[in-house]
């Protein structure tokens, strides 16, 4: 298949304007339709609904945009691997999170990587539910959960760290717990699936299963009721770490460190050449939050 076509296709999605692409790419209007014409023909299917003023795509034109964009990036990673492109990394970045973190960390992130990459667009999707990449047409994914599908590479974005916590008014009505023992006759907010909550003692690991009146699948759900004092409750420092720094939560059980083998990753499909718009947005999300990231609470209490 032509990659010139695929290019075309590509810019006429952007642009929905068959001149307007053309143009971009050098070619008149009359050889710029032919082409397409020609990708329609090879592929058995009408891309485009074409109008005297614009086109659009139709929905066999929308299934086959993001496995053409596919197709470009890995022929732009196969020339950049052997230094055949001098071109800047450029194109849409198609990119999945989770709704907390992207909201929180993502956004503010990315004003500073626009201006180092003014050639990238980038379309976020944020959901808590775990999004697949190939089927999705997804170029990378941030997650917080261990990687167990061996089709994807997973690089290391950031530490994330797990704190206990409660509010003052929580702690001043029925006191702070002194040993993770204690947790059995405590209000602890959990999260759907996560209820037994592990501690390291001197004694080595114990397991307590955490009981209470409220349980939620939202990890800002969980905070903010936390921050209500409806209970003690778990929390990523990267979502907690500003409610802890303005005194609205305290960790607690400081000395019973939990046990979690967690972290944020950028998670990637290993059968896709490694794309450079891909590749410069990981390398700027591992600089930006940096082996100790601005949410670390010893680098807080500092």
């Amino acid at each position: 298949m032509n990659t010139d076509y695929l290019q075309l296709f590509i810019k006429i999605a952007q642009y929905q304007n068959i001149s307007a692409a053309g143009e971009l790419l050098g070619l008149s209007p009359a050889v710029a339709s032919a082409h397409i014409g020609k990708l329609e023909q090879q592929l058995g299917v009408r891309l485009l609904h074409r109008t005297t003023r614009q086109v659009s795509l139709t929905e066999d034109g929308h299934a086959f945009l993001p496995h053409a964009e596919n197709v470009i990036a890995s022929v732009e990673a196969a020339k950049a691997s052997v230094g055949a492109t001098d071109a800047k990394p450029n194109g849409t970045l198609r990119v999945a999170a989770p709704a907390s973190f992207g909201r929180m960390h993502l956004l503010p992130a990315l004003t500073d990587f626009f201006e180092q990459f003014p050639q990238i667009k980038v379309d976020l999707k944020l959901s808590d539910t775990i999004i697949d990449l190939v089927e999705g047409g997804f170029d990378i994914a941030i997650r917080n959960a261990p990687l167990k599908d061996s089709s994807l590479v997973a690089r290391k974005l950031a530490p994330d760290n797990r704190v206990l916590c409660a509010s003052p008014d929580y702690l001043k009505q029925f006191g702070h717990p002194q040993t993770p023992d204690d947790l059995k006759n405590h209000q602890c907010i959990t999260l759907m699936g996560i209820e037994n909550w592990q501690f390291q003692t001197v004694t080595g690991q114990q397991t307590i299963k955490a009981t209470g009146n409220l349980r939620t699948d939202n990890g800002e759900a969980i905070r903010d009721a936390c921050v209500n004092g409806l209970g003690i409750t778990i929390n990523s420092s990267w979502s907690a770490y500003q409610h802890i720094q303005n005194g609205e939560l305290v960790p607690i059980l400081t000395d019973y460190p939990l046990l979690s083998n967690t972290a944020i990753w950028a998670v990637y499909p290993s059968s896709r050449l490694l794309a450079p718009k891909v590749r410069v947005f990981i390398d700027y999300l591992v600089s930006y939050f940096g082996d100790t990231p601005y949410w670390d609470l010893n680098t807080l209490n500092k």
